[in-house]
């Protein structure tokens, strides 16, 4: 099978949601449809994975989505890890219960970043913890539209493996 190129996995408009990935907490953003601005929405605590299919078929009815973008946690020099694989099954899973495309999109130093940010506004403890895997989403988000790719037309991914998906029919 082919794989599908950005324009056809992502309508020119339409609600994306940012995803950080994490095996206790989902940080979650999204964008407007114009896709010029992205906002931290929620950090979901992951349950099973009956009560997580239906906490993203709600989001993704209930914000109007047309696909996510979901980081790909990646070490330094650019190579996966195990972690890696653990994010694309997930996008995989993600994209099945939902029905929705997803292109995976490089996170390093989303996290990092969040916290720095969160640090610079005094805010700590448990409020800091609640919020940081959401800033994390949202800077992701930002990023990738931000990045010449979500915008040019036929921009490729940086290898096949982060290309969009929508494998799905």
């Amino acid at each position: 099978m082919t794989q599908p190129t950005p324009e056809r996995v992502f309508p020119e408009i339409g609600r994306l949601a940012g995803i950080d990935f994490g095996t206790v907490r989902i940080g979650v953003a999204i964008c407007d449809p114009g896709r010029t601005i992205s906002s931290p929405l929620a950090t979901y605590v992951r349950g099973n994975r009956e009560a997580d299919a239906k906490y993203f078929r709600r989001l993704a009815s209930e914000e109007q989505l047309v696909g996510f973008v979901i980081g790909l946690p990646v070490l330094a020099s650019g190579d996966e890890s195990a972690k890696s694989q653990e994010v694309r099954r997930f996008a995989d899973w993600l994209a099945s219960v939902t029905a929705l495309p997803y292109c995976l999109y490089d996170e390093r130093y989303t996290t990092v970043q969040a916290g720095e940010m969160l640090r610079m506004g005094e805010m700590r403890g448990k409020r800091r913890k609640q919020r940081l895997d959401m800033l994390a989403a949202q800077i992701l988000l930002a990023s990738y539209l931000e990045s010449p790719r979500s915008h040019a037309r036929g921009a490729m991914p940086l290898d096949e493996s982060d290309q969009p998906r929508a494998d799905l029919e």
